[in-house]
């Protein structure tokens, strides 16, 4: 396998009004500590999982993008996956280079749902196991056409169909994975959804723990905690400004209904 592969889920990078806020928040949920990288030209705040970086904190870039959490997929060859995007109906908003770190783009699919794609230049962030405490286990995408933004993820990044569950009026919940590996489900959203967006589930202990303790810190829960199938817990939160995201814990001994 090549050590840039194409379609992997390597970084997150929460974008928020208030890093301060965020900083405390995260780590109370997640476990996470922080570390600052000063190799590309300005500082860079990064989450850290024990000693493994899984992602970065950043101020919003400019006041019409939206809090929110930015996922990033890493490509072998960053104009090849663009143009792709462009064949298949997506749009590159932004392009950089950073030094020591790769090119990379924010894009739009062609239902309007924003990810990032990293060339990283040296090594590429995440792995292809399954997550430990601490990192990114899931990613989810409610969007206007299901199938729609399937054909597209699936042509430009790769992605394998892994099943689908009938969630009757609303479609299919389509799953997808790299290989063995599985990674995230996109769906059609409820009409009332505010905006086609993905949302990052990130590996803890105790799923019911995690939401009281989102709750306690100012947070809020939109939806659960509850069982999935396979016995799994998740809850859905929201941070103190707004960003959505989800925790997610296997079944275990450790993880009681209630």
């Amino acid at each position: 396998m090549s050590n840039k592969p194409l379609g992997r889920f390597g970084w997150h990078e929460v974008m928020t009004t208030d890093t301060d806020a965020a900083r405390d928040f995260y780590p109370k949920i997640t476990g996470w500590g922080t570390s600052v990288w000063n190799g590309g030209g300005e500082p860079y705040e990064m989450w850290m999982n024990g000693e493994m970086p899984v992602g970065g904190l950043m101020h919003l870039p400019a006041p019409e993008v939206p809090p929110c959490w930015l996922a990033y997929l890493t490509t072998p060859d960053l104009d090849e996956t663009l143009d792709r995007v462009r064949t298949h109906g997506g749009a590159v908003l932004k392009e950089m280079a950073v030094p020591e770190v790769g090119r990379f783009a924010v894009i739009a699919d062609p239902q309007s749902g924003v990810i990032a794609v990293l060339e990283p230049e040296g090594e590429t962030p995440g792995h292809d196991g399954a997550p430990n405490i601490g990192e990114f286990s899931w990613h989810e995408l409610a969007t206007t056409d299901a199938d729609g933004a399937w054909a597209f993820y699936s042509a430009v990044f790769g992605w394998e169909a892994t099943s689908r569950m009938d969630m009757g009026e609303m479609g299919f919940y389509q799953m997808f994975g790299r290989g063995a590996r599985p990674l995230g489900g996109i769906f059609n959203g409820p009409p009332e959804m505010p905006a086609v967006g993905w949302l990052p589930y990130v590996m803890v202990p105790d799923a019911h723990a995690a939401a009281e303790a989102v709750k306690a810190l100012g947070g809020k829960i939109l939806q659960g905690p509850m069982e999935v199938p396979g016995g799994d817990f998740i809850a859905h939160c929201m941070d103190p400004q707004g960003v959505a995201f989800a925790v997610h814990a296997t079944a275990s001994d450790g993880e009681e209904e209630g």
